[in-house]
Order: C-alpha cells, then sequence, then structure tokens
C-alpha cells in the first residue's frame, strides 16, 4: 500500500464536517432521538449504525446525544431479548426497506451484530453517569443472554447468524454458498434470496433453532464482535457490583474464543462456517484481520497474520483494505459488500492493530480513511483503488474515522 499525504481535512475540519452530517441526519420521534444514516437512502435507525453514531457522538462532545441514540435503539427490544436491526419510527416514509414483509410491525425480526455494551462502556468512561449505566443495564443483559441461548442452539458455543443482513454485510461472498449462490451473481439474485429468508423467518416465529433449518452461518465477525462486547459487558457488572454477571459475561466469552479456534482456526486464519456442522468457507474478505479486535491470537501468531495478508496479496488496495480480496472470483470494485472499502471496517481492523501495538499499520487505516473523506466526501463506501465515492452521500459511517484520532493521541502516547 502506497503512503497517502494528508494535508487539507485537518482533525478541527473533520470534527467540523461529521458534527454537520450528524446533525443534519438527526431525527426525533415523541421523546426519543435518533441518527439515520443517509436522510435519502436510509431513512430509518439501524442497530449498529446506532452504535457507530454513538461512538462518533462521543468523540465530538455530544454525550448526552449519545445515550439518547442508545436508549431510543433498545426501546423496540422483543420479549426474548432480541434488539431488532431496524426500526420504522416514520411510518409514514415510504422506501423499499419499509415494503420487506417482515411479519411485525414498526421493526425488523432480526437483529445486527451486538455493538451496545461497547458503546455503553465508552459513554460511561467519558462521564461516569451511572445512572445511565444502571438504566440501560437490564436492556444489555436480556441481549447477550438472547445471543448466547437463541442463537447457539446446539451449545458448541458459536453464535449463528440467521440472515445475511444480521452481519450487516448483506451481500457478502462470505455467505454465498449457504444461499446456493455463484462467485458472480446480481444484487437481484442475491436480495430475492434474502427476501427468501425472512419469509421464512416469519413461518418460523423468529426462532434460531428453527431458522438454522434454512440459514445457519457462523461469521466470525458476528462471533468477534460477540466476545468482544461481552467482555465490556463484564466490565459494567462489575461496575454495577454484579458479581455473578460479571464473571458469566467473561466466561462465556472465553468459551466463544475456545470454540472458535476449535471450529474456525485454520493455518492461522479463521473462517466463517455454514451449516449446521461447521463447514469452512475459505473466502478472504476484511473478516481475516477481525479476530485483532477481541485478541484472538498470541502476538508472534498476530504478527504472522498482518504480515501475510494486510496490505499485500489481494489485500494491497491503495485507499485501505477492500470488504473482499481482489483475487476471489466474486470481487466486484462496485459490488457494494463484495469488494469496495467501508470505512467501518477499516475501524474494525484499525481498533485491532491498536490492540497489539501495531502502530504503523494503524496508521495507515487511519490516514487511508482520512483520505477518502478529503477526497469524496462522507460516502457510504469507496472504490479501494481510486478512492471514487459510491453509495449514499452524507454517510454517517465517515464519522468514525474521528475515534481513530481520539484512539492514536492516547494509545501512540502511551495512555492505554
Amino acid at each position: 500500500m502506497e503512503e497517502l499525504t494528508i494535508h487539507v481535512m485537518t482533525e478541527e475540519k473533520l470534527k467540523k464536517e461529521i458534527k454537520r452530517i450528524m446533525l443534519k441526519n438527526r431525527q426525533s420521534s415523541g421523546t426519543y432521538q435518533y441518527t439515520v444514516p443517509s436522510l435519502s437512502s436510509y431513512p430509518f435507525q439501524w442497530l449498529w449504525d446506532s452504535c457507530f453514531h454513538a461512538i462518533i457522538l462521543v468523540n465530538i462532545h455530544l454525550v448526552e446525544d449519545a445515550k439518547k441514540e442508545m436508549l431510543s435503539l433498545v426501546s423496540h427490544q422483543f420479549k426474548n431479548g432480541m434488539i431488532p436491526h431496524m426500526i420504522y419510527w416514520n411510518k409514514a416514509k415510504e422506501h423499499d426497506f419499509s415494503v420487506v414483509k417482515w411479519g411485525r410491525k414498526d421493526t425488523s425480526t432480526i437483529t445486527q451484530p451486538p455493538m451496545l455494551a461497547h458503546v455503553v462502556w465508552k459513554i460511561f468512561k467519558n462521564d461516569n453517569d451511572k445512572e445511565f449505566l444502571q438504566n440501560i443495564y437490564p436492556n444489555l443483559n436480556k441481549l447477550y443472554r438472547f445471543i448466547l441461548s437463541d442463537r447457539d442452539p446446539r451449545k458448541i458455543n458459536l453464535i449463528g447468524i440467521i440472515d445475511p443482513d444480521e452481519s450487516g454485510e448483506d451481500n457478502s461472498p462470505r455467505f454465498d454458498k449457504a444461499l446456493g449462490l455463484p462467485p458472480q451473481q446480481s444484487q437481484q439474485e442475491n436480495f430475492a434470496k434474502r427476501l427468501q429468508l425472512v419469509s421464512d423467518n416469519v413461518k418460523c416465529h423468529f426462532e434460531g433453532r428453527c431458522m438454522s433449518n434454512f440459514f445457519w452461518v457462523r461469521d466470525v465477525p458476528f462471533n468477534v464482535i460477540t466476545i468482544r462486547n461481552l467482555e465490556y459487558m463484564s466490565s459494567i457488572a462489575n461496575e454495577l457490583h454484579k458479581k455473578a454477571d460479571s464473571e458469566f459475561f467473561l466466561t462465556q466469552a472465553d468459551l466463544i474464543k475456545r470454540a472458535m479456534k476449535k471450529y474456525m482456526l485454520e493455518d492461522n486464519v479463521y473462517w466463517s462456517t455454514y451449516k449446521i456442522e461447521p463447514n469452512k468457507i475459505k473466502l478472504k474478505t476484511w473478516h481475516i484481520f477481525s479476530p485483532l479486535y477481541a485478541r484472538l491470537y498470541n502476538q508472534e501468531d498476530a504478527k504472522r497474520l498482518v504480515d501475510t495478508y494486510l496490505f499485500r496479496g489481494g489485500f494491497d488496495t491503495k485507499y485501505g483494505i477492500p470488504t473482499v480480496a481482489t483475487d476471489e472470483k466474486s470481487y466486484d470494485v462496485n459490488g457494494f459488500w463484495r469488494g469496495p472499502t467501508w470505512i467501518a471496517t477499516n475501524w474494525f481492523i484499525y481498533k485491532g492493530l491498536m490492540e497489539y501495538g501495531m502502530y504503523d499499520y494503524a496508521q495507515k487505516i487511519k490516514d487511508a480513511s482520512t483520505a477518502l473523506i478529503e477526497k469524496c466526501g462522507f460516502r457510504e463506501h469507496f472504490n479501494p483503488d481510486t478512492g471514487e465515492g459510491q453509495g449514499a452521500k452524507d454517510f454517517t459511517w465517515g464519522g468514525l474515522t474521528i475515534d481513530m484520532y481520539d484512539e492514536s493521541e492516547r494509545r501512540f502516547s502511551g495512555f492505554k
């Protein structure tokens, strides 16, 4: 990966632009306040988008707004603990998403990567508001216990997803085999398969064990994010003097780590699996770097992974890490989650590199992310070779770059 020169967008200007977009995309419904990813393309509330939004809001010193973002997100939690990946606050707003027959009013019936504990802990560490922690804890407790039970019906300590959309990477080629699709496909073909899974989910009454008959992928990033957030849950529970809960969540995180090593790890790479009996999906996407975020490797193996793959052989594009390696048959520079660079995946990789003290590599990810914003503004995703912006405009995820600045200031200065 060639060096990029960042010379126009200073941190101050970056914060100003991020704040503009976050305020522009702010919405409210009654007493609730939330942020949409894009007013034109995504006019509803999404689960992990709101988690990203709260992280951004903390970094631009709008901490109370970050709390409101999370409280609106948990307001539609299901009785079983699941938090839906979409909330349709504005029922009058017509959009392609609103015609999906989820079998339930006001929300979808699937979830997304459970980033909430990470966000809540970040908020708490910023202002030490224990009342906020106490108020939202019951929601978090129910969510993670749901994930651990409903999404691991065979009790092998690996979390399954029932729809590609639950990964947050809707049409990623990691799910092609499970969907019965070839590497080369149209977005319409992929969407049709995912719509069928929605219908299956309705027939299954939104229950994971039943859905495992139709689609069951134990995805690496979803499990990685679950592990890291269970560790944050342990910290939150400990802060609230819930010792038994704290020990439970930490134990569960360790069990998933062990299961991932047993079922997913091969040749120093963690691979997602599909079907009831885990079958590895050996396809290179950005996910191979995600285990760094949860410290699944020792220092030596982490270095070996990075030295083998990061900015090398299929991941050697100019503007960060492509979502799919360029030497995969499924790679498509215009293919949504099948090639373009996304700021959120850059962010996860950045966080992982920082965990291992790989500051030079982390700096490259930060510079590439900033260069994308500098070149094309806040777009949904980008051409990894040219930096050309693609998808929605004034898309909020670009704001995660400011969290990289915050992280680098603390860690490059020697503070954890």
